[in-house]
C-alpha cells in the first residue's frame, strides 16, 4: 500500500469516527488510563504486537497506569491511513 499523507480535512472527517483520539502536534493522539501498572504493561504488549504485524509503530510515553500514544508516518511527513488502521486497531483492544 503506498503511503500518502491526508489532507487537514480528511483527518478532522476521518476522526469522527474515532473515540477518544484527537490531532495534537500534526499526529494522531491519545491517552489510555487503566487500574495499575501490570494492566497498563498488558496493554501495551498487545498493541507492540499489532504494530509488529502492521510494519507501523507508534510514539508512546508510560507511567504507571497512563500510555499516551502518538500515530503519525515518518515516510510521508504527516498522518497517513496507515495511522488510522493502527488507531482503529488500538481502539479494538479497548472495547472501542
Amino acid at each position: 500500500m503506498e503511503l500518502i499523507k491526508l489532507s487537514p480535512n480528511e483527518i478532522t472527517s476521518r476522526l469522527t469516527e474515532l473515540p477518544g483520539w484527537e490531532l495534537q502536534d500534526g499526529k494522531l493522539h491519545r491517552e489510555f488510563k487503566f487500574t495499575d501498572f501490570v494492566e497498563t504493561f498488558g496493554f501495551m504488549s498487545r498493541v507492540a504486537l499489532l504494530a509488529e504485524t502492521a510494519g507501523h509503530h507508534p510514539e508512546w510515553f508510560n507511567v504507571y497506569n497512563t500510555v499516551r500514544i502518538d500515530l503519525a508516518t515518518h515516510d510521508v511527513n504527516g498522518v497517513s491511513q496507515a495511522d488510522f488502521d493502527l488507531a482503529i486497531k488500538i481502539n479494538r483492544l479497548c472495547g472501542n
